[in-house]
Formats: structure tokens, sequence, C-alpha cells
């Protein structure tokens, strides 16, 4: 072998494994960064929430395994008789279909998938009485976390860990426009997502009225509130945290008690989702566990 070529493959493959490691494309993308969607093939390798194929995706339709989403590449001929049943039994269920790159389908699967995947739960969803279960099981008020139309999986599996350290009893997330229980969700949870309920509602206005029929105040943090602080958080409550891109919904906020907010010295206008999340959790926590604060 001439040693100019081959030392140059030892230098390309080091060049690419350095990529890799830095979270870089290759080849026609080389120098672009992932992004949380498009992750390296060593990081891929690690999910186990994908099932593959049509006979593997029906059999998990038919059992009634949690499915978060049904994968479909655009290249694929939907006409046929086994593919049009999957997709339509998948919308029966209400369970979104979503149409994806022939490319994305085989980056994801390792290009084994005859067209079709299925994004699953990494953990069962609870109901709300589960949540108003495990509180009664505490002997405490219940205080229950409300995400709506959070999309980024980062931003819910942080909110689920921050809930479950600061003793909340539940998280409770709408079956459409936002990420469910993925992998990603689940590790980026730290483990809280196994002793956290999440439930999954149709619609997250309806689940509220429902909330406060049963005693919860609901408060949402948003802009042009009371300062987070200053209102009374004691007892049975509920907080509604705001998607990353458009924050609390117009009937969401409207079906809320409360408005609550952060004052913002800076020069942006807004915090990362789970971390503002994470400010009034602790606030609640705080006023529910009767310490108090050093100039009080």
């Amino acid at each position: 072998m001439d040693e100019k070529k081959g030392q140059g493959g030892r230098n390309r493959r080091f060049r690419d494994t350095e990529n890799r490691e830095k979270g870089f494309r290759d080849k026609e993308d080389k120098g672009r960064p992932f992004t949380d969607s498009e992750e390296s093939g060593e990081q891929r390798e690690k999910h186990s929430d994908l099932i593959t194929g049509r006979n593997a995706v029906t059999e998990a339709l038919k059992s009634g395994r949690p499915i978060e989403s049904l994968l479909v590449a655009r290249s694929t001929d939907s006409s046929g008789r086994s593919f049009g049943q999957i997709i339509a039994m998948a919308r029966e269920m209400n369970i979104t279909v979503k149409e994806v790159s022939p490319a994305k389908l085989d980056a994801m699967c390792g290009g084994s998938h005859q067209g079709i995947a299925a994004l699953t739960a990494v953990h069962e969803y609870s109901s709300v009485d589960d949540i108003f279960a495990l509180a009664e099981s505490r002997g405490e008020a219940p205080f229950v976390i409300l995400c709506d139309g959070i999309e980024d999986p980062h931003n819910l599996g942080a909110i689920i860990r921050t809930a479950e350290a600061a003793g909340a009893h539940g998280v409770i997330i709408p079956k459409r426009r936002a990420v469910g229980l993925t992998w990603a969700v689940g590790k980026a949870s730290a483990g809280a997502l196994e002793y956290m309920p999440v439930a999954r509602v149709a619609n997250l206005s309806a689940c509220i009225e429902d909330l406060k029929k049963r005693g919860l105040w609901i408060y949402c943090a948003d802009m042009d509130g009371q300062t987070w602080c200053n209102g009374d958080l004691t007892g049975a409550v509920g907080l509604v945290i705001g998607g990353e891109d458009s924050g609390v919904s117009r009937l969401v906020r409207e079906k809320c008690d409360g408005v609550l907010s952060l004052p913002m010295k800076g020069s942006i206008n807004s915090l990362n989702a789970s971390v503002a999340c994470a400010i009034v959790i602790y606030e609640i926590t705080r006023q529910r566990s009767g310490i108090h604060a050093y100039n009080q």
C-alpha cells in the first residue's frame, strides 16, 4: 500500500472521528453541528424507542403499547393495503403520523425499516387520577406541573427532574403539538421519570377546568403578571409553563387563576422554559414547606 495514501486514510478517519466527537457532520455537511433531532451515529445507537418494519409496527399498535408518533418515509407507496392499514390504525388511535425523508429514516433506523417506524414512549403514562392518588398517599395537597406545548425533549426532561426533586405529584402534557416521553426526555430527566407520574391529556384547557373543580388553584408563568414570590402558592396548586417559542397559549392563560412573572433585568426578555419553571416550582415548594425567606 502506498504510504501516503495509507496515512491519508488514517488522517481522514481521525478527522471524521474527531468531528463526530465534537458533534459535527462529515462529507457534504461537514462543519455544520448536529441539531437536537440529528444526533451522531454513536448517540443514535443508544436509542431504545424505535420500532421498525411493517410487521413490528403493526404488532406494537395492536398491543396497545404507548406510541408517540408514526414515521413514514415520503417515498414509500402508502397506497398498499398493509401500509395504508397501519396508517389508518395509527390515526384511529390519535397517534401523530409524520412524513420524513428516506435519508432521515435511514439515519434513525440504520437503513432497515421498510419505510416505516414507530417512536415509542420509554415509560408508561399515568392518569390524572394517579397524580391525585400519589398526593393523597403522602397526605399532601396536590401539586401539579402542566406543560403547554413544550417541544424540546431536554426541557421536558429537565422539568420532570425538577418537579420530582421539589416534591410535585405529577406532570401533565398535551397529546398534540408537544414532545412525549421519548428516549431523549427520559435521559434528560436523569432517572426522575421512574418516580414522577406523567399524564397525557387531549385538551389542556379542559384539564385545567377539571383541576379547578377538584380544588386546585392554577397559575401560569408568563409575562405581565404579579411577581412570582408575591402570590399565595400554598395548598392545592397547579403551575402552567408555556412552550419555547409561543409561551402559554391564550386559551390556557384565560383559564388560569393568576399569572406569575419573573423580573427581567438584562437585555433579553425571556428564560429557557425549564429554567423559569424551576424557579417558580421552588418558590411553590418553599411556601408549601413553610420555609421563611431571610427578609420575612
